[in-house]
């Protein structure tokens, strides 16, 4: 066998090789000779199968498989001997000269083809031990954990039937059908709607028109769309609303104590302050996580620089460039709304798409280095996570994540790239800051854009 370098431009690697056609012989003889003796066919005792018929019969298949074999292990051994690792998958160049195919399978030609692969770079770790990084800390205070026990609190409120108009606080149970231009839309309609006036669930003034309605009153409430309203189809109209007010309720005193600790499953309002601060603390620590992981990266990103494999670029640029699209094609939005052009937003994706590239190579040779390694415990939990995010459907969910190659790597991905980033973490200075709620949030808005 030969193997020749046709290609080193970059990272782009070609081989040439060629497989001898007496090897090619070889090979499919010792098949032959391996396979005969459990061939039966009639007119032949069993083992007795002549390996001319045999090779008559089954020479092509046979052949086949060990083409296939061929440029596995020559990929292989290749790569081993060059110390390259594929960035993707090679692809292989074969013939496509029929008649010199045929020989071939006859083993009466020798096997040429091609290995065409892109190389993942040599990746130079940099020190990190100088970064500093800043982690936003937001001390959760008494009036914040009041407020959502007030919030919790009011969904549990009870509510009783009153005669007269509707005040504001008030329970209003209402049938409805909304209309643009005089003609019903999507989503716009309700049998059985429940609205407490002065909760702001309604589009803005909505609810301000059904102060003083009493039960079995008909009107009809006009409001407009906010400009920045989810529903592109609908931002800035003008609407109708034809309802019907089914009955009017006044809201009961509602008492904060044990009793109402208990309802919720919890022993006491002790209890319940302690899980309502631990939930506070949690959505603000998601946060603080994802301000540091991102300063972290930006760190990382400005400390490594290398070219990275073309393939794996246009991979991710694409997956970014579809979701892009997608989003804008489903909200009717154009580049010019967005105040850009086509061709400036492609050049920014780019830009992303290769910075996520090279920072998943940075922290997959940073895992791999210090052998941070994903257990199968940790795994299984990220399948439990997923699968309960589609109640009714677990076991489905679970069967599909744990019989998909491709979908069990999508789980076990960003459980690593979470343990290295904890790892980098213990390496570099991280200075903790109190910050405000609202700068926090300020902070990670900002990361998002």
């Amino acid at each position: 066998m030969q193997v020749t370098e046709t290609l080193s431009e970059g990272l782009k690697r070609e081989l040439n090789v060629v497989v001898p056609a007496s090897d090619l012989e070889a090979r499919l003889v010792s098949k032959i000779e391996e396979i005969k003796g459990q061939i039966q066919i009639n007119g032949f005792r069993p083992g007795k199968v002549p390996a001319s018929h045999v090779r008559k019969l089954h020479g092509k298949a046979l052949m086949g498989d060990i083409v296939q074999e061929l440029i596995g292990e020559t990929t292989r051994t290749s790569l081993e001997e060059r110390s390259e690792k594929a960035a993707m998958q090679p692809q292989y160049k074969l013939t496509e000269d029929q008649d010199e195919a045929d020989k071939i399978m006859d083993a009466k030609a020798d096997l040429v083809f091609d290995i065409v692969y892109e190389i993942l770079p040599a990746i130079e770790v940099a020190d990190v031990s100088g970064v500093e990084i800043e982690r936003p800390v937001v001390e959760v205070e008494e009036a914040e954990i009041e407020e959502r026990l007030n919030m919790i609190a009011e969904g549990s409120r009870p509510f009783e039937t009153k005669e007269g108009a509707a005040e504001d606080k008030d329970r209003v149970q209402m049938s409805y059908l909304g209309k643009v231009d005089g003609e019903p839309f999507e989503g716009g309609a309700d049998e059985n709607a429940q609205l407490v006036l002065g909760s702001g669930q309604f589009i803005p003034g909505f609810e301000d028109q059904l102060i003083g309605c009493k039960a079995g009153d008909e009107k009809t409430i006009k409001v407009t769309f906010p400009a920045d309203y989810g529903a592109e189809h609908l931002a800035g109209k003008d609407a109708e609303f034809d309802v019907v007010v089914k009955e009017i309720q006044a809201p009961g005193e509602l008492e904060m104590d044990d009793e109402f600790a208990s309802k919720l499953g919890l022993e006491s309002m002790e209890k319940l302050r302690e899980v309502v601060k631990d939930q506070i603390t949690s959505q603000y620590g998601s946060m603080t996580r994802q301000r540091v992981k991102r300063q972290l990266l930006d760190k990382m990103d400005e400390l490594h620089k290398f070219d990275v494999p073309p393939t794996l670029l246009e991979q991710e640029f694409n997956n970014i460039w579809q979701q892009v699209t997608a989003e804008m094609n489903e909200n009717s939005k154009t580049f010019e709304d967005e105040d850009t052009t086509e061709e400036k937003a492609k050049e920014e994706y780019q830009t992303i798409a290769e910075r996520r590239v090279r920072l998943g190579l940075v922290l997959s040779e940073i895992g791999e280095k210090n052998e941070i390694q994903v257990s199968d415990e940790e795994v299984q939990r990220g399948i439990m996570s997923r699968a309960q995010q589609f109640p009714g459907q677990e076991r489905q969910v679970f069967e599909y994540y744990t019989q998909n190659a491709e979908a069990l790597a999508s789980i076990r991905a960003p459980i690593f790239e979470e343990k290295v980033v904890d790892y980098l973490l213990e390496l570099v200075k991280v200075e903790d800051k109190t910050v405000s709620k609202e700068e926090l949030e300020t902070l990670v808005s900002e990361d998002e854009e």
